[in-house]
């Protein structure tokens, strides 16, 4: 089968002819139909992750070896089964929940395999959907999607899942009665707008630096848009939200600069929620955190549970796709380089 592979760090990915996969046990193969192009594959191409104060997480040292399939996420065509596979028909079309873990900790037993401090992730540790197949290692972690389009439905495993796992961490009360803050107007932040209405969110302030990414999030039906990069950026997004700090901020870059504006803009008692890996280190002054009580939380992804219950609200109508741009499997590496240059709006989707 092809693969278009990380071979080394910066350069190109390669396509390699590799042997298709035999399922065994509870494995199931999958012809690929769509897979997504996501930042963080950016990471891995690039080779790591800067930490701020002139230190770096290599990707090596996360456990990651070349040569890797990135592509986590992934809508596939079942094609073959093992012997304990499950629940699956030959020919369907399934989405892949990536986000695998070892499987035998207290984390995992919990449902929560995102947060395994073993981690298993098809397309980060283990080959994933830059490739005509792709071999998935239990067939629980499929989810059939009906007669839904692959390529619009494939960004859910990812940019989907963390935005929806993102505004469960905040509190109804507070995001279904007052606008939060969303930073960063790329695949993510056009999807948590839809998903934060079908929540029953009261709507959201979009920041971003990229003007025609404003225009997209404020004809995805964002309150209001603020290039970040303006020097009164702040005070629009306070006057945004009728001249008051907000209540919430899901920052989807999480850079120095986009952690400090949210930072700057929460009420006392605040939650900032951080999902982004641009990178860097933490702008403001501790003080302020106690002073302000200011919540920081990290997310990274969701659970299988919470990609089934938004798979839910995508069937539903609820939840509308985002728009998605196709582009052959061949041209992996092309679209990889548009979105590092910042040329992609909405989310790029790989197609075989």
């Amino acid at each position: 089968m092809k693969c278009y592979c990380v071979t080394q760090f910066h350069e190109p990915l390669q396509m390699l002819e590799q042997q298709k996969p035999v399922p065994t046990g509870a494995q199931v193969l999958l012809k690929t139909r769509a897979a997504g192009v996501c930042h963080s594959d950016l990471h891995i191409w690039e080779g790591g992750y800067d930490l701020g104060h002139g230190k770096r997480l290599s990707i090596t040292d996360r456990g990651i070896e070349l040569p890797i399939t990135m592509g986590h996420e992934i809508v596939g065509t079942a094609v073959s089964l093992g012997p304990d596979a499950t629940g699956i028909n030959l020919g369907k079309n399934y989405l892949v929940f990536p986000w695998l873990g070892c499987g035998d900790c207290v984390v995992c037993a919990s449902g929560r395999e995102n947060y395994c401090a073993k981690p298993r992730s098809i397309g980060v540790y283990q080959n994933g959907g830059y490739a005509d197949h792709v071999l998935v290692p239990d067939s629980r972690y499929l989810l059939d999607i009906g007669d839904l389009n692959p390529a619009q439905v494939a960004p859910i495993a990812c940019s989907g899942l963390t935005t929806f796992s993102a505004i469960k961490k905040l509190d109804p009360a507070i995001y279904q009665k007052s606008p939060i803050v969303i930073m960063g107007a790329g695949g993510l932040g056009l999807m948590c707008l839809q998903i934060l209405k079908a929540m029953g969110g009261a709507g959201a302030i979009v920041v971003d630096i990229d003007p025609a990414k404003l225009k997209a999030a404020k004809e995805a039906g964002a309150l209001a848009t603020i290039n970040g990069n303006d020097p009164d950026a702040l005070a629009q997004i306070l006057k945004a939200n009728g001249s008051q700090a907000v209540h919430a901020v899901i920052d989807l870059v999480g850079s120095a600069q986009s952690t400090e504006l949210g930072f700057n803009a929460l009420i006392k008692g605040g939650t900032l929620v951080i999902v982004g890996f641009f990178g860097g280190a933490a702008p403001w002054s501790l003080a302020l955190i106690p002073m302000k009580a200011i919540s920081i939380l990290g997310n990274y992804t969701g659970s299988l549970g919470e990609l089934q219950a938004l798979l839910a609200l995508v069937k539903s109508g609820q939840v509308k796709p985002i728009a998605v741009s196709e582009h052959p499997l061949a041209e992996a590496s092309n679209v990889l380089a548009a979105l590092g240059a910042g040329k992609v709006t909405g989310r790029a989707v790989l197609v075989d």
